[in-house]
């Protein structure tokens, strides 16, 4: 996996965009290769007259007197069209987000996105159809830290669906082909290792410790009073 790949997730201020709820946060980050460049997209965003659900500040904790200071939609879904450019986009339960986008678009007077769209959730339901696929139990399935997710959050979910991803395509090795910052990575590493076990002093080797006739003699004594035709004596 050479190509650049979007790793996306969205929050609303509830659960249908079809009852008039509205998208509030994007979250989007940037993978190339097997690994996250750094590189991301994360805005809050002013829904307007719609109010956040209870049950959806329960789940996310963004409230409508945070939102009243964030940029309207008209303002910040361009920024997020140029970040994502024709990248495929990588979303967990994609018809959720994808609902909430184009309708976004639409109320904009703009077309919905082409870009090809990898559904996780879909992927792991052929992967594991008998366990658990929430975002929280792949990372746990993958061994991936998520301690650091208290709530929903776009910007934190994108990240660990992205390396959710890498996982999941096997990928969640180091680049040893064309990736020279890896291959730099690596070396360093192995260098560091290297210079550390060399510059330890070794330890001399133990001589080998001889019992003395005094103490072969005891040995003798003790096993002749307390076993009693002892199985190896036979060999001697």
């Amino acid at each position: 996996m050479k190509d650049r790949v979007i790793s996306f997730d969205t929050e609303t201020t509830g659960l249908s965009h079809r009852d008039g709820d509205r998208l509030i946060e994007f979250g989007a980050v940037e993978i190339e290769g097997n690994m996250l460049t750094g590189r991301h997209f994360h805005m809050f965003v002013n829904p307007g007259r719609r109010k956040v659900h209870p049950e959806a500040l329960r789940i996310h904790g963004i409230t409508d007197e945070f939102l009243v200071d964030q940029p309207p939609m008209a303002e910040v879904m361009p920024q997020f069209l140029e970040f994502v450019g024709d990248a495929p986009i990588v979303i967990h339960n994609a018809p959720f987000d994808m609902g909430f986008v184009n309708a976004e678009l639409a109320m904009l007077k703009k077309p919905p996105l082409t870009n090809r769209i990898i559904d996780t959730l879909t992927e792991a339901r052929k992967l594991f159809p008998m366990s658990q696929n929430t975002l929280d139990a792949l990372c746990r399935r993958y061994g991936i830290d998520n301690t650091k997710r208290v709530k929903h959050g776009a910007h934190i979910d994108a990240e660990l669906l992205a390396e959710v991803y890498i996982n999941m395509l096997g990928l969640n090795q180091l680049d040893l082909g064309d990736n020279r910052i890896a291959n730099q990575t690596m070396n360093m590493a192995v260098a560091a290792l290297m210079s550390n076990s060399l510059s330890r002093p070794v330890r001399p080797a133990r001589s080998a410790v001889m019992p003395s006739e005094a103490e072969i003699a005891a040995h003798a004594a003790f096993v002749d009073k307390k076993i009693k035709s002892p199985v190896w004596a036979k060999f001697f």
